[in-house]
Protein backbone atom coordinates (compact mmCIF):
# COMPACT_ATOMS: atom_id res chain seq x y z
CA UNK A 1 0.00 0.00 0.00
CA UNK A 2 1.65 3.23 -1.04
CA UNK A 3 0.87 6.60 1.10
CA UNK A 4 0.54 9.96 0.88
CA UNK A 5 0.57 12.39 3.63
CA UNK A 6 -1.18 15.58 3.22
CA UNK A 7 -0.06 18.35 6.56
CA UNK A 8 -3.18 20.87 6.29
CA UNK A 9 -2.57 23.85 8.27
CA UNK A 10 -4.80 26.42 8.80
CA UNK A 11 -5.30 29.47 10.99
CA UNK A 12 -6.88 27.92 13.60
CA UNK A 13 -5.89 24.43 13.58
CA UNK A 14 -3.63 22.04 11.93
CA UNK A 15 -4.53 18.41 10.57
CA UNK A 16 -2.12 15.29 9.35
CA UNK A 17 -4.39 13.18 6.31
CA UNK A 18 -2.69 10.35 5.57
CA UNK A 19 -4.47 8.92 2.17
CA UNK A 20 -4.17 5.86 -0.25
CA UNK A 21 -5.91 4.06 -3.23
CA UNK A 22 -8.60 1.68 -2.47
CA UNK A 23 -10.18 -0.35 -5.46
CA UNK A 24 -10.11 2.91 -7.88
CA UNK A 25 -11.33 5.30 -5.08
CA UNK A 26 -9.17 7.66 -3.07
CA UNK A 27 -9.58 6.86 0.74
CA UNK A 28 -7.63 8.56 3.55
CA UNK A 29 -7.51 8.73 7.44
CA UNK A 30 -6.98 11.94 9.87
CA UNK A 31 -3.45 10.69 11.94
CA UNK A 32 -3.11 13.64 13.79
CA UNK A 33 -4.88 17.07 14.43
CA UNK A 34 -3.13 20.06 16.13
CA UNK A 35 -4.34 23.93 17.75
CA UNK A 36 -3.31 26.77 16.20
CA UNK A 37 -3.76 30.76 16.43
CA UNK A 38 -1.60 33.74 16.76
CA UNK A 39 0.66 34.56 20.18
CA UNK A 40 0.60 38.10 21.23
CA UNK A 41 4.33 39.53 21.37
CA UNK A 42 4.85 42.87 22.55
CA UNK A 43 1.79 43.93 21.15
CA UNK A 44 1.94 42.49 17.61
CA UNK A 45 0.04 39.26 16.53
CA UNK A 46 2.45 36.55 15.10
CA UNK A 47 2.95 32.91 14.41
CA UNK A 48 5.02 30.34 16.52
CA UNK A 49 7.14 28.57 13.59
CA UNK A 50 9.31 26.28 15.82
CA UNK A 51 5.28 24.97 17.27
CA UNK A 52 3.96 24.38 14.20
CA UNK A 53 7.04 22.56 12.83
CA UNK A 54 6.86 20.41 16.53
CA UNK A 55 3.43 19.66 15.18
CA UNK A 56 4.42 18.53 11.65
CA UNK A 57 7.12 15.99 13.05
CA UNK A 58 4.79 14.85 15.77
CA UNK A 59 2.27 13.91 13.50
CA UNK A 60 5.14 12.12 11.00
CA UNK A 61 5.62 10.06 13.91
CA UNK A 62 2.58 8.82 14.17
CA UNK A 63 2.49 7.64 10.79
CA UNK A 64 5.72 5.62 11.57
CA UNK A 65 4.26 4.40 14.87
CA UNK A 66 1.53 2.97 12.98
CA UNK A 67 3.49 1.27 10.46
CA UNK A 68 2.13 4.26 7.36
CA UNK A 69 5.20 5.40 6.37
CA UNK A 70 4.07 7.52 3.50
CA UNK A 71 6.23 7.80 0.12
CA UNK A 72 5.63 11.47 0.12
CA UNK A 73 4.38 14.56 2.05
CA UNK A 74 3.30 18.13 0.82
CA UNK A 75 2.18 21.05 3.12
CA UNK A 76 -0.05 23.69 2.84
CA UNK A 77 -1.19 26.62 4.89
CA UNK A 78 -2.69 29.99 4.38
CA UNK A 79 -1.50 32.80 2.29
CA UNK A 80 0.20 36.28 2.68
CA UNK A 81 2.71 35.53 5.63
CA UNK A 82 6.30 34.78 5.58
CA UNK A 83 9.63 34.70 7.38
CA UNK A 84 12.88 36.77 6.58
CA UNK A 85 16.13 34.89 7.04
CA UNK A 86 19.43 36.25 7.34
CA UNK A 87 22.70 34.61 5.21
CA UNK A 88 22.93 31.96 8.38
CA UNK A 89 19.65 30.86 7.83
CA UNK A 90 17.74 32.54 11.21
CA UNK A 91 14.98 34.80 11.33
CA UNK A 92 15.91 38.39 11.39
CA UNK A 93 12.05 39.20 12.94
CA UNK A 94 9.03 37.60 14.02
CA UNK A 95 7.01 36.13 11.94
CA UNK A 96 3.80 38.27 11.79
CA UNK A 97 0.18 36.84 11.37
CA UNK A 98 -1.51 39.07 9.02
CA UNK A 99 -4.46 39.77 11.40
CA UNK A 100 -1.83 42.64 13.21
CA UNK A 101 -2.04 45.81 12.71
CA UNK A 102 1.13 47.05 11.74
CA UNK A 103 -0.16 47.21 8.19
CA UNK A 104 -2.69 50.06 8.86
CA UNK A 105 -1.82 52.84 6.25
CA UNK A 106 0.46 50.79 4.17
CA UNK A 107 -1.65 50.82 1.14
CA UNK A 108 -0.65 54.51 1.53
CA UNK A 109 2.89 54.15 1.72
CA UNK A 110 2.54 51.75 -1.48
CA UNK A 111 0.17 53.96 -3.78
CA UNK A 112 2.68 56.73 -3.42
CA UNK A 113 5.23 54.80 -5.51
CA UNK A 114 2.26 52.89 -7.77
CA UNK A 115 -1.37 53.85 -8.44
CA UNK A 116 -4.12 51.41 -7.30
CA UNK A 117 -5.62 50.70 -10.43
CA UNK A 118 -1.90 49.97 -11.98
CA UNK A 119 -1.18 47.81 -9.28
CA UNK A 120 -4.23 45.84 -9.85
CA UNK A 121 -3.82 45.83 -13.77
CA UNK A 122 -0.16 44.55 -13.23
CA UNK A 123 -0.90 41.69 -10.69
CA UNK A 124 -5.12 41.05 -10.61
CA UNK A 125 -4.65 40.77 -7.02
CA UNK A 126 -7.38 42.38 -4.63
CA UNK A 127 -6.43 44.84 -1.80
CA UNK A 128 -6.28 43.46 1.35
CA UNK A 129 -4.67 45.36 3.52
CA UNK A 130 -2.95 42.00 5.10
CA UNK A 131 -1.25 41.01 1.41
CA UNK A 132 2.58 40.66 1.74
CA UNK A 133 3.19 44.10 -0.36
CA UNK A 134 1.84 45.80 2.70
CA UNK A 135 3.50 43.80 5.43
CA UNK A 136 6.52 44.27 3.30
CA UNK A 137 6.27 47.89 3.09
CA UNK A 138 5.51 47.93 6.70
CA UNK A 139 9.01 46.43 7.28
CA UNK A 140 10.17 48.69 5.24
CA UNK A 141 8.99 51.65 7.27
CA UNK A 142 9.01 50.45 10.72
CA UNK A 143 11.81 47.55 11.02
CA UNK A 144 14.38 48.36 7.53
CA UNK A 145 17.36 46.94 9.44
CA UNK A 146 15.44 44.03 9.57
CA UNK A 147 14.55 43.96 6.05
CA UNK A 148 18.39 45.38 5.27
CA UNK A 149 19.48 42.30 6.90
CA UNK A 150 17.38 39.59 5.46
CA UNK A 151 18.34 37.46 2.74
CA UNK A 152 15.84 35.25 1.79
CA UNK A 153 12.00 34.96 1.95
CA UNK A 154 9.73 32.31 2.43
CA UNK A 155 6.47 31.77 2.78
CA UNK A 156 4.85 29.71 5.63
CA UNK A 157 5.14 26.65 4.08
CA UNK A 158 8.16 27.27 1.88
CA UNK A 159 9.77 27.53 5.37
CA UNK A 160 8.38 24.29 7.02
CA UNK A 161 9.51 22.82 3.76
CA UNK A 162 13.01 23.87 4.50
CA UNK A 163 12.99 22.88 8.08
CA UNK A 164 11.87 19.49 6.96
CA UNK A 165 14.69 19.08 3.73
CA UNK A 166 17.29 22.45 4.22
CA UNK A 167 16.42 22.85 0.57
CA UNK A 168 14.86 26.63 -0.31
CA UNK A 169 12.05 27.09 -2.49
CA UNK A 170 9.41 29.37 -3.40
CA UNK A 171 5.75 27.87 -4.40
CA UNK A 172 4.53 29.71 -7.32
CA UNK A 173 0.16 29.51 -6.00
CA UNK A 174 1.17 30.91 -2.73
CA UNK A 175 3.48 33.77 -4.22
CA UNK A 176 0.66 34.97 -5.90
CA UNK A 177 -0.81 35.87 -2.88
CA UNK A 178 1.94 38.44 -2.61
CA UNK A 179 0.68 40.75 -4.79
CA UNK A 180 4.18 40.86 -6.44
CA UNK A 181 3.45 38.23 -9.15
CA UNK A 182 2.77 39.16 -12.90
CA UNK A 183 -0.02 37.32 -14.17
CA UNK A 184 0.94 37.06 -17.95
CA UNK A 185 4.49 35.66 -17.00
CA UNK A 186 3.68 34.14 -14.10
CA UNK A 187 6.88 35.30 -12.58
CA UNK A 188 8.05 37.65 -9.59
CA UNK A 189 7.03 41.13 -11.08
CA UNK A 190 10.62 42.87 -10.43
CA UNK A 191 9.72 45.93 -12.00
CA UNK A 192 7.39 46.52 -9.58
CA UNK A 193 9.21 45.10 -6.50
CA UNK A 194 12.01 47.62 -7.42
CA UNK A 195 9.55 50.76 -7.95
CA UNK A 196 8.62 49.65 -4.14
CA UNK A 197 11.94 49.72 -2.82
CA UNK A 198 12.25 45.82 -1.67
CA UNK A 199 15.51 43.82 -1.82
CA UNK A 200 15.26 41.79 -5.46
CA UNK A 201 17.39 38.95 -3.32
CA UNK A 202 14.55 37.83 -1.76
CA UNK A 203 12.68 36.95 -4.80
CA UNK A 204 13.93 33.76 -6.22
CA UNK A 205 12.65 31.12 -8.83
CA UNK A 206 9.40 29.98 -9.15
CA UNK A 207 8.35 26.16 -8.53
CA UNK A 208 5.02 24.87 -9.60
CA UNK A 209 3.23 22.30 -7.24
CA UNK A 210 4.25 19.00 -8.42
CA UNK A 211 7.90 19.82 -7.57
CA UNK A 212 10.19 17.83 -5.67
CA UNK A 213 11.56 19.77 -2.74
CA UNK A 214 13.61 17.16 -1.80
CA UNK A 215 14.08 14.27 1.20
CA UNK A 216 13.78 14.65 4.90
CA UNK A 217 17.43 15.93 6.85
CA UNK A 218 19.14 13.11 8.39
CA UNK A 219 18.04 14.92 11.30
CA UNK A 220 14.23 14.68 10.62
CA UNK A 221 14.62 11.14 9.49
CA UNK A 222 16.61 9.93 12.99
CA UNK A 223 13.39 11.94 14.63
CA UNK A 224 10.84 10.56 12.74
CA UNK A 225 11.81 6.85 11.83
CA UNK A 226 11.34 7.11 7.96
CA UNK A 227 12.56 9.05 5.04
CA UNK A 228 10.19 10.57 1.95
CA UNK A 229 9.87 12.91 -0.84
CA UNK A 230 8.82 15.87 -0.07
CA UNK A 231 6.79 17.56 -2.49
CA UNK A 232 5.14 21.21 -3.62
CA UNK A 233 1.17 21.00 -3.72
CA UNK A 234 -0.65 24.03 -3.99
CA UNK A 235 0.67 25.19 -0.84
CA UNK A 236 -1.51 28.36 -0.57
CA UNK A 237 -4.74 25.85 1.01
CA UNK A 238 -7.17 27.60 -1.49
CA UNK A 239 -5.38 26.60 -4.55
CA UNK A 240 -5.30 23.04 -2.55
CA UNK A 241 -9.01 22.78 -1.78
CA UNK A 242 -10.10 24.38 -5.58
CA UNK A 243 -7.97 21.09 -7.04
CA UNK A 244 -10.67 18.88 -5.49
CA UNK A 245 -14.35 20.51 -6.81
CA UNK A 246 -15.43 17.36 -7.76
CA UNK A 247 -16.30 18.75 -11.24
CA UNK A 248 -14.44 17.66 -14.38
CA UNK A 249 -15.62 21.11 -16.72
CA UNK A 250 -14.18 23.96 -16.95
CA UNK A 251 -16.89 26.22 -16.26
CA UNK A 252 -17.58 25.75 -12.42
CA UNK A 253 -18.55 27.73 -9.25
CA UNK A 254 -17.15 26.83 -5.99
CA UNK A 255 -17.35 28.63 -2.50
CA UNK A 256 -13.63 27.10 -0.47
CA UNK A 257 -15.53 27.14 2.96
CA UNK A 258 -13.36 27.81 6.40
CA UNK A 259 -12.07 30.43 8.26
CA UNK A 260 -12.08 32.43 4.76
CA UNK A 261 -15.03 32.09 2.46
CA UNK A 262 -13.22 32.06 -0.80
CA UNK A 263 -16.04 32.31 -3.54
CA UNK A 264 -15.51 32.09 -7.39
CA UNK A 265 -14.45 29.97 -10.47
CA UNK A 266 -11.46 28.90 -12.65
CA UNK A 267 -10.22 31.10 -15.00
CA UNK A 268 -7.76 30.18 -18.04
CA UNK A 269 -6.52 33.72 -19.03
CA UNK A 270 -6.28 36.28 -15.59
CA UNK A 271 -9.07 38.79 -15.51
CA UNK A 272 -7.02 41.82 -14.26
CA UNK A 273 -9.95 44.46 -15.92
CA UNK A 274 -10.40 47.57 -13.98
CA UNK A 275 -14.34 46.28 -13.71
CA UNK A 276 -12.46 42.98 -11.51
CA UNK A 277 -10.89 45.82 -9.84
CA UNK A 278 -13.72 47.78 -8.28
CA UNK A 279 -16.09 44.15 -7.66
CA UNK A 280 -12.62 43.63 -5.51
CA UNK A 281 -11.92 39.91 -7.36
CA UNK A 282 -8.70 38.25 -7.16
CA UNK A 283 -6.77 36.26 -9.63
CA UNK A 284 -4.80 33.92 -7.58
CA UNK A 285 -2.57 31.53 -8.95
CA UNK A 286 -4.10 27.82 -9.24
CA UNK A 287 -2.99 24.50 -9.98
CA UNK A 288 -1.37 24.06 -13.70
CA UNK A 289 -1.46 27.89 -14.04
CA UNK A 290 -5.49 28.36 -13.77
CA UNK A 291 -6.62 31.36 -12.28
CA UNK A 292 -8.46 31.38 -8.99
CA UNK A 293 -10.90 34.00 -9.92
CA UNK A 294 -12.64 34.58 -6.57
CA UNK A 295 -13.53 37.20 -3.98
CA UNK A 296 -12.35 36.95 -0.25
CA UNK A 297 -15.73 36.95 2.66
CA UNK A 298 -15.01 36.85 5.88
CA UNK A 299 -16.25 33.58 6.17
CA UNK A 300 -16.33 30.86 9.67
CA UNK A 301 -13.66 32.90 11.54
CA UNK A 302 -16.73 35.07 12.69
CA UNK A 303 -18.46 32.00 13.90
CA UNK A 304 -15.38 30.47 15.31
CA UNK A 305 -14.84 33.58 17.10
CA UNK A 306 -17.89 33.23 18.64
CA UNK A 307 -17.96 30.22 19.85
CA UNK A 308 -14.36 30.92 21.48
CA UNK A 309 -15.87 33.63 23.34
CA UNK A 310 -18.89 31.38 24.51
CA UNK A 311 -15.85 29.16 25.77
CA UNK A 312 -16.99 26.64 23.84
CA UNK A 313 -19.59 26.26 25.49
CA UNK A 314 -22.06 24.87 21.90
CA UNK A 315 -20.69 23.15 19.30
CA UNK A 316 -20.88 24.33 15.77
CA UNK A 317 -23.71 22.24 14.84
CA UNK A 318 -25.36 23.29 18.35
CA UNK A 319 -24.75 26.86 17.19
CA UNK A 320 -26.30 26.25 13.94
CA UNK A 321 -29.74 24.78 15.55
CA UNK A 322 -29.77 27.84 17.37
CA UNK A 323 -29.63 30.27 14.63
CA UNK A 324 -31.91 28.01 12.67
CA UNK A 325 -34.80 28.73 15.75
CA UNK A 326 -34.02 32.07 16.62
CA UNK A 327 -36.03 35.12 15.17
CA UNK A 328 -34.18 38.08 13.87
CA UNK A 329 -33.50 39.61 10.39
CA UNK A 330 -30.54 41.32 11.01
CA UNK A 331 -28.11 41.70 8.55
CA UNK A 332 -24.34 42.65 8.73
CA UNK A 333 -22.06 43.84 6.12
CA UNK A 334 -19.92 40.19 7.04
CA UNK A 335 -16.82 42.25 4.86
CA UNK A 336 -16.27 45.10 7.59
CA UNK A 337 -12.89 45.75 8.38
CA UNK A 338 -14.49 45.62 11.96
CA UNK A 339 -14.77 41.94 11.48
CA UNK A 340 -11.07 41.29 10.95
CA UNK A 341 -9.85 41.09 14.33
CA UNK A 342 -12.02 42.58 16.90
CA UNK A 343 -11.33 41.90 20.59
CA UNK A 344 -14.79 40.78 21.00
CA UNK A 345 -16.29 39.36 18.08
CA UNK A 346 -20.25 39.50 19.83
CA UNK A 347 -19.48 43.16 20.29
CA UNK A 348 -18.50 44.04 16.45
CA UNK A 349 -21.66 42.10 15.78
CA UNK A 350 -23.76 43.97 17.98
CA UNK A 351 -22.31 47.42 17.27
CA UNK A 352 -23.04 47.30 13.99
CA UNK A 353 -26.79 46.32 14.14
CA UNK A 354 -26.82 49.73 16.23
CA UNK A 355 -25.02 51.11 13.82
CA UNK A 356 -27.44 50.34 10.61
CA UNK A 357 -30.52 50.89 13.08
CA UNK A 358 -31.21 46.65 13.10
CA UNK A 359 -32.47 45.19 16.13
CA UNK A 360 -29.72 44.08 18.32
CA UNK A 361 -28.93 40.23 18.20
CA UNK A 362 -28.23 38.89 22.25
CA UNK A 363 -28.65 35.45 22.63
CA UNK A 364 -26.02 32.68 21.00
CA UNK A 365 -28.49 31.86 18.49
CA UNK A 366 -29.73 35.38 17.75
CA UNK A 367 -25.64 36.20 17.45
CA UNK A 368 -25.12 32.97 15.18
CA UNK A 369 -28.23 33.45 12.98
CA UNK A 370 -27.28 37.46 12.09
CA UNK A 371 -23.17 35.88 11.09
CA UNK A 372 -24.76 33.31 8.72
CA UNK A 373 -27.28 34.96 7.01
CA UNK A 374 -24.92 38.16 6.67
CA UNK A 375 -22.07 35.40 5.06
CA UNK A 376 -25.01 33.79 2.67
CA UNK A 377 -26.13 37.33 1.77
CA UNK A 378 -21.95 38.14 0.95
CA UNK A 379 -22.43 34.76 -1.19
CA UNK A 380 -25.28 36.09 -3.19
CA UNK A 381 -23.38 39.60 -4.16
CA UNK A 382 -20.14 37.80 -5.30
CA UNK A 383 -22.53 35.17 -7.27
CA UNK A 384 -24.19 38.00 -9.09
CA UNK A 385 -20.94 40.06 -9.30
CA UNK A 386 -19.38 36.83 -10.60
CA UNK A 387 -21.61 36.21 -13.33
CA UNK A 388 -21.55 39.42 -15.04
CA UNK A 389 -18.10 39.92 -14.83
CA UNK A 390 -17.59 36.11 -16.73
CA UNK A 391 -20.76 36.70 -18.59
CA UNK A 392 -21.88 32.97 -17.82
CA UNK A 393 -24.70 32.08 -15.57
CA UNK A 394 -24.34 29.39 -12.92
CA UNK A 395 -26.64 26.94 -11.74
CA UNK A 396 -24.91 25.20 -9.06
CA UNK A 397 -22.26 26.23 -6.38
CA UNK A 398 -19.50 23.52 -4.93
CA UNK A 399 -19.58 24.23 -1.62
CA UNK A 400 -16.14 22.53 -0.38
CA UNK A 401 -13.88 22.69 2.75
CA UNK A 402 -14.82 22.82 7.12
CA UNK A 403 -17.89 24.77 5.88
CA UNK A 404 -19.76 21.81 3.52
CA UNK A 405 -20.63 20.26 7.25
CA UNK A 406 -22.81 23.82 8.07
CA UNK A 407 -25.98 22.62 6.73
CA UNK A 408 -28.38 25.80 7.98
CA UNK A 409 -25.36 28.09 6.16
CA UNK A 410 -25.63 26.20 3.07
CA UNK A 411 -29.46 26.06 2.57
CA UNK A 412 -29.18 29.72 3.35
CA UNK A 413 -26.79 29.87 0.43
CA UNK A 414 -29.33 28.01 -1.68
CA UNK A 415 -32.40 30.22 -0.79
CA UNK A 416 -30.74 33.28 -1.46
CA UNK A 417 -28.78 32.77 -4.31
CA UNK A 418 -31.40 30.57 -5.95
CA UNK A 419 -28.73 27.80 -6.80
CA UNK A 420 -28.31 24.11 -5.78
CA UNK A 421 -25.76 23.81 -3.55
CA UNK A 422 -23.49 20.80 -3.40
CA UNK A 423 -21.52 19.99 -0.21
CA UNK A 424 -18.43 17.94 -0.01
CA UNK A 425 -16.08 16.82 0.33
CA UNK A 426 -15.17 18.76 3.90
CA UNK A 427 -11.57 18.08 3.76
CA UNK A 428 -10.99 19.38 0.36
CA UNK A 429 -7.56 21.54 1.25
CA UNK A 430 -6.18 18.11 2.48
CA UNK A 431 -7.67 15.71 -0.41
CA UNK A 432 -6.58 18.67 -3.30
CA UNK A 433 -2.45 18.59 -1.58
CA UNK A 434 -2.52 14.55 -1.60
CA UNK A 435 -4.14 15.52 -5.18
CA UNK A 436 -0.89 17.31 -6.88
CA UNK A 437 0.73 14.08 -4.68
CA UNK A 438 -0.49 11.56 -6.65
CA UNK A 439 -0.25 13.47 -10.20
CA UNK A 440 3.45 13.79 -9.91
CA UNK A 441 3.20 10.08 -8.25
CA UNK A 442 1.44 8.88 -11.85
CA UNK A 443 -1.64 7.53 -10.60
CA UNK A 444 -3.44 10.28 -12.04
CA UNK A 445 -2.24 11.95 -15.42
CA UNK A 446 -3.65 15.00 -14.91
CA UNK A 447 -6.00 17.27 -12.92
CA UNK A 448 -9.40 16.29 -14.47
CA UNK A 449 -8.65 13.04 -13.66
CA UNK A 450 -8.00 13.55 -10.46
CA UNK A 451 -11.31 15.56 -9.51
CA UNK A 452 -13.50 12.79 -11.60
CA UNK A 453 -11.78 10.59 -8.56
CA UNK A 454 -12.99 12.95 -6.10
CA UNK A 455 -16.53 13.02 -7.37
CA UNK A 456 -16.49 9.29 -7.96
CA UNK A 457 -15.01 8.65 -3.71
CA UNK A 458 -17.04 10.94 -1.45
CA UNK A 459 -20.82 11.68 -1.70
CA UNK A 460 -22.18 15.44 -1.76
CA UNK A 461 -25.26 16.68 0.02
CA UNK A 462 -27.34 19.15 -2.16
CA UNK A 463 -29.17 21.89 -1.07
CA UNK A 464 -32.36 22.85 -3.65
CA UNK A 465 -33.72 26.49 -3.11
CA UNK A 466 -36.61 26.96 -1.42
CA UNK A 467 -39.64 27.95 -2.71
CA UNK A 468 -40.27 30.68 0.11
CA UNK A 469 -37.08 31.99 1.06
CA UNK A 470 -35.65 31.36 4.35
CA UNK A 471 -34.04 34.85 4.21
Amino acid sequence: MKYYLAVDIGASSGRHILSWMEHGKIRYEEIHRFANGMDEVNGHKVWDTKRLFREILVGMKKCHDLGKNPVSMGIDTWGVDYVLLDDKDELVANTYAYRDSRTMDMDTAVYERIMEQDLYARTGIQKAIFNTIYQLMAMKVQQPDALELAQTMLMIPDYLNFLLTGVKKQEYTNATTTQLVNPVTNQWDMELIDMLGFPKRLFGELSMPGTVVGSLTKAVQDEVGFNCTVLLPATHDTGAAVMSVPNTTDQVLYLSSGTWSLFGCELMTADCSDAARRANFTNEGGYDYRYRFLKNIMGLWMIQSVKKELKDTYSFAELCKLAEEADIDSVVDANATCFLAPASMIDAVQEACVESGQPVPKTPGEIARVIYRSLAVCYQKAAEELEALTGHQYDTIYVVGGGSNADYLNQLTADMTGKVVLAGPSEATALGNIGAQLIADGVFSELRCFRRAVAESFELKAFHPSLQSML
